[in-house]
C-alpha cells in the first residue's frame, strides 16, 4: 500500500522507518497537509499525519477525490481531523490511542519543578555571575495539593509520580479511576473544586466541544489566588487571552505550557529569520513566570518508537484485512 507520510520530521523519520513493513510502500514530505499541498496524495491509498496537519471537511473531499481511503494518524489526538466527514466520504481513520505516558507526565513534572524552583532565572543570573539568591526563592511540593484535570494513561502516572513527592491529589474526570484511588489516595471532586483548592493543576484532558476553552475567565477567578497550572495536553483547553490576564492579576502565578491553541503557526518550524507574528503568544513569552515549551513533552525514543509502531500496524492492517483496531469513529 503507497503511503504519503505529511508534516515529516527529521526527529521521527529514522523511527518510521525502522518500524516499516515490506507490506507500506513509504514516501515522506515535509509539507504540512493544508489547501496547497493536498494535490500531493494524487495516487497514494493512505496518507499519515501529524498534529499540525489540517484535516478539515474540505481537505477531506480533496483527499477522496485523490484516491485516499486511509489516514493514519501519528498522535493520540484527533481534534485537527472532522471525523464525521471522513466517515460520509467512507475515509477510514486510525489514531495511536497510546504511547509512553511517562514521556508527557515526566515532562510535567519537569515543567512544574523549574518554575517552582526558578531554574530558569537561576540560569539567567548565573550567566551574568550574579550567584545572589534572594531571587529564587522556591516552595516544596509536599504537602500541597495537586489537581489532576483528566486522570487517562497520562494523567495516571502524574498523579502516581506527585503522590511520590508526598502531595495531596484532586482529581476531576467523567469516569473515576478506582485503581488509581487505591494507589494514590486520589479524591475526586468538582472541576471548581479542585480549581478553589488546588495549589497546581496539571491538565491531561482530550480536546474536545466540551474542553475547549475549559479554563476561562470564569474559572481562573475560582482558583486559589497564586496557583501554578501546567499544561501538556492540547492548547485550546485553554483560553489563553484570560490566561495572560489572570497572569498579570496575580490568580495565576506562573504556568507551564507544552501547547498554545495557536501553536500551528509557531511550533515544529524554524522562525530565526522571520518574525512570530501572533502577539498573544509574544506576550506571554515575555513573562518571566511564564515558561513554554514547543510541543515538546512525548519527544522521547521511547514515545516515538511507540507511535511509528503503531502507525505501522494500523496501516499494515488496513493493507491486509481493510480493518485497523485503532480505527475512530462517531
Amino acid at each position: 500500500m503507497k503511503t504519503l507520510f505529511y508534516s515529516t520530521h527529521p526527529f521521527e523519520q529514522s523511527f518510521i522507518e525502522k518500524a516499516a513493513d515490506p507490506s507500506i510502500s513509504m514516501t515522506f514530505t515535509a509539507e504540512a497537509l493544508n489547501e496547497s499541498t493536498v494535490h500531493l496524495s494524487q495516487g497514494f491509498e493512505s496518507i499519515a499525519v501529524f498534529t499540525a496537519d489540517n484535516v478539515n471537511a474540505e481537505i477531506l473531499e480533496e483527499l477522496a477525490k485523490c484516491g485516499v481511503r486511509f489516514i493514519a494518524l501519528r498522535s493520540v489526538g484527533f481534534d485537527h481531523v472532522d471525523i464525521k466527514k471522513a466517515c460520509e466520504l467512507n475515509i477510514k481513520v486510525a489514531n495511536v490511542p497510546r504511547y509512553s505516558p511517562y514521556s508527557v507526565a515526566e515532562h510535567s513534572v519537569m515543567l512544574l519543578l523549574t518554575l517552582i524552583r526558578k531554574l530558569s532565572t537561576g540560569q539567567a543570573l548565573m550567566e551574568k555571575n550574579d550567584f545572589r539568591l534572594d531571587q529564587l526563592i522556591g516552595f516544596d511540593l509536599h504537602g500541597k495539593t495537586i489537581g489532576i484535570i483528566g486522570t487517562g494513561a497520562i494523567g495516571e502516572v502524574m498523579a502516581k509520580i506527585m503522590h511520590g513527592f508526598g502531595c495531596n491529589i484532586l482529581g476531576y474526570d467523567v469516569i473515576e479511576n478506582q485503581a488509581l484511588k487505591v494507589a494514590t489516595g486520589i479524591t475526586y471532586t468538582s472541576l471548581e473544586n479542585v480549581c478553589k483548592t488546588s495549589d497546581v493543576i496539571s491538565i491531561h484532558c482530550p480536546l474536545n466541544d466540551a474542553t475547549h476553552h475549559l479554563f476561562n475567565a470564569t474559572l481562573f477567578k475560582q482558583m486559589k489566588n497564586g496557583v501554578y497550572i501546567i499544561n501538556t495536553a492540547r492548547g485550546s483547553i485553554i483560553n489563553t487571552t484570560d490566561l495572560l490576564a489572570a497572569l498579570q492579576l496575580g490568580i495565576v502565578g506562573a504556568v507551564g505550557l507544552d501547547v498554545y491553541e495557536h501553536e500551528k503557526a509557531i511550533f515544529f518550524e524554524n522562525h530565526q529569520d522571520s518574525i512570530v507574528n501572533d502577539q498573544l503568544f509574544n506576550n506571554l513569552r515575555k513573562l518571566p513566570n511564564v515558561l513554554i515549551t514547543g510541543h515538546q513533552a512525548f519527544l522521547t525514543s521511547e514515545a516515538l518508537q511507540n507511535i511509528a509502531e503503531t502507525t505501522h500496524d494500523n496501516l499494515v492492517n488496513w493493507s491486509k484485512t481493510g480493518v485497523a483496531k485503532n480505527e475512530l469513529s462517531l
